[in-house]
């Protein structure tokens, strides 16, 4: 089992490496060149700037069982296509079931904000996000928790 991160505006690359290296899991991030990552412990793939860029490169590297660290439902969709688990920075374990109301969720926000409408965005990021993904992390890479389920 292995961790990729979509790590353009992740912001647990760092708790993901460390759990990575404390549970001897290969860990591979993934960016453009807009970001530098260079982390003991994880090998970085730099790809070059563009749409997806980085999505498409972390796909084509997926092997069944994998975990993916993103925060993009269409990316968390093509890993679940592929067999890979997909957790996102709060924790979420992406629902296999329940993939095609997020995208469509993300569909209308976007819908909105074309027609000039505004959405509220995300509280401020705490301590407590950051734990509630550790822990989603580790109960994943110790086999507790069913690929795309709670956790």
């Amino acid at each position: 089992m292995r961790i990729l991160i979509d790590a353009d505006g992740c912001p647990v690359v760092d708790i993901t490496v460390a759990i990575a290296r404390e549970r001897q899991a290969e860990c591979f991030i993934l960016c453009d060149t807009s970001h530098v990552f260079e982390k003991p412990g994880a090998v970085t793939i730099t790809v070059s700037k563009g749409a997806d860029s980085v999505d498409f490169a972390l796909v084509n590297l997926l092997q069944p069982g994998d975990i993916v660290i993103t925060q993009d439902y269409g990316l968390a969709a093509m890993c679940l296509a592929r067999q890979a688990q997909a957790l996102s920075q709060d924790g979420m374990a992406y629902p296999a079931d329940n993939i095609d109301g997020l995208l469509l969720a993300r569909h209308t926000a976007k819908k909105i904000r074309n027609a000039g409408g505004r959405l509220k965005g995300q509280a401020r990021r705490g301590p407590s996000q950051d734990e509630s993904f550790a822990r989603a992390l580790r109960r994943l890479l110790a086999g507790d928790a069913a690929p795309g389920t709670d956790v």
